[in-house]
């Protein structure tokens, strides 16, 4: 079956939705897969071994410290690159920019950006852009597979979880592939505890909760928990709650989720200046600008 009828096909049985994002959010994962996964294989094949240190700087602000966190990893190529093509520095080195208008092309009429579906456009295309892409990414998943074992999810996510188990329906919404997302929430023991856990190949975060909660749920009742913009842009693009797990301040985001933020999302008195309140700490957290 196709992974978003799968979505679409998922029956309410509850009054309330609550998605949660995994890297960052539930698992303290970001960092790890960044730092040691992506960025090293990111300078290694696109060759910005010349400009390794402001390609470094580039990809943490991007993917790690920026209203950019946690977007999808093919995207974060391009904004990367962007910005790298925008520093004096860089400029110094005599770097010459990668031509990535291929990949940018696919990404504007794919919404299933993943692996599974950059293969299959390599065989169509032929291009060696996307095969490069394709092989960046695969080396990504195969480091990550590797090394990143043995996490346990923050302090009071479990507790959370299992406070809300008996009044919403909870899904799991990433762009994190299905594979790494299953092994770490079987790893866990919680994998049980939801009713899907979907990744990059359903689609958007945008798409997963169109699909699994609109016209399921009313949208007071729908609630989105995350550590990044683009989860905040899925829920508002949903019309949905948002409850941010802040970048740095994860353990205490969850604690107060776990003691105020289920309560008050059940008892109907989330929305309005108690969600202006927790946006407004949130968006302090992430510029949109690098600082060079």
């Amino acid at each position: 079956m196709n992974p978003q009828e799968k979505l679409k096909n998922l029956k309410s049985e509850k009054k309330f939705f609550i998605g949660i994002d995994s890297d960052g959010c539930v698992f303290d994962t970001m960092e790890i897969k960044q730092k040691e996964c992506f960025c090293p294989n990111f300078i290694k094949y696109w060759e910005l071994q010349s400009i390794s240190k402001y390609a470094r700087e580039t990809w943490e602000f991007v993917n790690l410290y920026s209203k950019t966190r946690g977007c999808n990893r093919f995207l974060a190529i391009i904004e990367a690159f962007a910005l790298l093509k925008e520093r004096k520095e860089v400029l110094k080195r005599n770097y010459k920019p990668r031509d990535i208008v291929a990949l940018v092309e696919w990404t504007k009429k794919e919404t299933k950006l993943g692996n599974v579906t950059l293969e299959a456009y390599a065989r169509q295309v032929n291009n060696p852009v996307i095969d490069l892409a394709l092989k960046w990414s695969k080396a990504v998943n195969k480091q990550i597979g590797e090394m990143v074992y043995g996490i346990e999810p923050f302090p009071y996510v479990m507790e959370s979880i299992e406070k809300i188990q008996g009044k919403a329906d909870t899904i799991v919404v990433s762009q994190t592939p299905v594979e790494a997302l299953e092994r770490e929430w079987k790893e866990n023991n919680i994998a049980h505890l939801v009713k899907m856990i979907a990744g990059q190949e359903y689609g958007t975060k945008t798409e997963h909760i169109a699909l699994t909660a609109n016209g399921k749920y009313d949208s007071e009742k729908i609630l989105m928990i995350g550590d990044a913009p683009g989860d905040l842009k899925a829920a508002d693009a949903n019309g949905a709650l948002f409850f941010p797990i802040n970048p740095g301040k994860e353990e205490e985001s969850w604690e107060r989720f776990y003691q105020e933020g289920i309560d008050r999302f059940f008892e109907g008195s989330f929305q309005g200046s108690y969600q202006q309140e927790l946006l407004d700490e949130f968006h302090r957290l992430l510029p949109e600008k690098p600082s060079w």
